[in-house]
């Protein structure tokens, strides 16, 4: 294992066992290397690889601390690389969402309560049936990202979360060039408020499922993709 990775690993047992927990201050430098046994600058190097990732926050002229490793912000560096993909990899991104979103979205039926139910029938009867294709996916992704909530876990939901922003082109793209995307649309999410409603993970699952596989269909067709 080379110093560095010794350095990070270090780092993170004393996170893992609470020694340091979200929001502390690390000891020194000189401090730290030696009681972990490292060199001053291999410790320098394991920092600022976790400085990048979101685990420490290094504050010039204050010190370094832990930061509040919230899921939304240790995952912005699987955001940056998502935001490099390219037009094939897209589809790359619906299967994995494919795969996830409709697991959290069984998750939300066993937990949802009245309150949640009611939220979610509000925002889709507030869609007005000839509204513009930008108000119909800033809807959906609200839409998505409230069950997806509900799940009760928040890694699950970051990550799907961060996955649904890469995919609000492609979305676009087939409101504006398919018939009856509104309509179609409202109806699904009716369908998925319905089960969620009556505690049905299995058929809330599935409806989740055919419902974001339906513009992964689409774009493999538009796209002319294997």
């Amino acid at each position: 294992m080379a110093v560095t990775d010794e350095a990070i690993q270090k780092i993170k047992a004393m996170i893992v066992s609470g020694e340091l927990a979200p929001g502390d201050r690390l000891p020194p430098e000189k401090e730290l290397s030696e009681r972990l046994g490292l060199s001053r600058s291999s410790m320098r190097e394991a920092v600022k690889a976790l400085e990048v990732i979101r685990v420490l926050d290094v504050r010039r002229g204050d010190g370094t601390y832990v930061t509040s490793l919230e899921p939304q912000l240790l995952l912005e560096a699987i955001s940056f690389v998502i935001d490099l993909h390219d037009d094939a990899s897209i589809l790359e991104i619906f299967e994995v969402r494919r795969m996830l979103e409709p697991a959290a979205t069984a998750m939300a039926a066993r937990t949802i309560d009245a309150t949640g139910v009611s939220k979610l029938r509000e925002d889709v009867a507030s869609v007005d049936p000839e509204t513009d294709v930008e108000n119909l996916v800033r809807h959906d992704v609200q839409f998505h990202r409230d069950i997806v909530g509900l799940s009760g876990n928040s890694y699950l939901a970051s990550l799907i979360d961060t996955l649904t922003s890469s995919t609000i082109r492609a979305r676009l793209w087939r409101g504006l060039t398919e018939a009856g995307s509104v309509a179609r649309t409202l109806a699904e999410h009716d369908a998925i408020v319905d089960a969620l409603e009556s505690g049905d993970a299995e058929l809330a699952q599935a409806l989740a499922t055919v419902h974001i596989a339906g513009v992964e269909k689409w774009l493999r067709t538009a796209s002319q993709l294997p």
